[in-house]
């Protein structure tokens, strides 16, 4: 027997080496997403089955779940390449910069169950249009977009004398999930109803208000469009360009 299998071994008496080979083993799958109905802010529930194989009955988890968006994960054949250059940069570089965009990480603890549980996992929706997560939307507005789910934690459990045990919830353990782009188009368009927050400094909106005093204009769509027409003329929509697969 090696060095490192004595100390893997138990020691008569010792049931500290069953307990590790009695600790749960935990799976997850992102059943679905759906909008919560009366949030206060744009709000989507992912809800998350988990299953345990081996291990007792698991008595709690202090559950952190970190998400995504895999943007390598699809193609952008009909994505705006303007939208996605602030992002990404111009088209022939994405193969290079295409990158995961972190949308948000959710901790919850998850109540005592013994082979599954569905636990929801609510995940705000921003219109912030600094926001990585706000451009990436705006631009991709159909088809699915990819998401990971990265689990981590502390699974608290019974071992098989009784004893309440803890086990570290494997790095390993992800999964993913494709999200409908109108989902979340439709929910953000539900609370705003196709408006959007440009978050200004006090002076420039101060010089703005002045602005549309001064020019007698009735809103603020108003007010800058007054201000884009007189800079440059209109301009058609940016078209997609050539496809582009990762």
């Amino acid at each position: 027997m090696t060095v490192s299998e004595q100390q893997a071994a138990p020691r008569p008496g010792d049931s500290g080496g069953a307990a590790a080979q009695a600790s749960p083993d935990l799976g997850f799958t992102v059943a679905l997403a759906e909008p919560v109905p009366f949030a206060a802010v744009p709000t989507l529930m992912f809800r998350v089955a988990i299953t345990r194989s081996g291990g007792g009955p698991v008595r709690s988890v202090s559950l952190t779940t970190g998400i995504r968006i895999a943007a390598t994960r699809r193609r952008y054949d009909t994505v705006p390449h303007s939208a996605m250059a602030e992002l990404f940069g111009a088209p022939e570089k994405w193969g290079t910069n295409l990158r995961p965009l972190a949308w948000t990480q959710i901790t919850t603890v998850v109540p005592p169950f013994d082979g599954s549980i569905t636990v929801d996992l609510p995940v705000p929706c921003s219109t912030d249009a600094e926001l990585a997560i706000t451009k990436y939307f705006h631009a991709v507005r159909d088809g699915d977009v990819p998401l990971d789910f990265l689990f981590s934690g502390t699974i608290f459990h019974t071992a098989p004398d009784g004893a309440l045990r803890t086990a570290q919830i494997s790095w390993a353990k992800d999964t993913t999930y494709q999200l409908s782009a109108q989902l979340w188009h439709g929910l953000i368009d539900r609370y705003y109803g196709g408006s959007t927050w440009l978050r200004l400094s006090k002076d420039a909106h101060d010089r703005l208000s002045a602005y549309r005093a001064r020019q007698v204009l009735p809103g603020w769509d108003e007010t800058v469009h007054s201000l884009l027409d007189r800079a440059e003329p209109p301009i058609p929509h940016d078209t997609a360009g050539a496809p582009w697969t990762p």
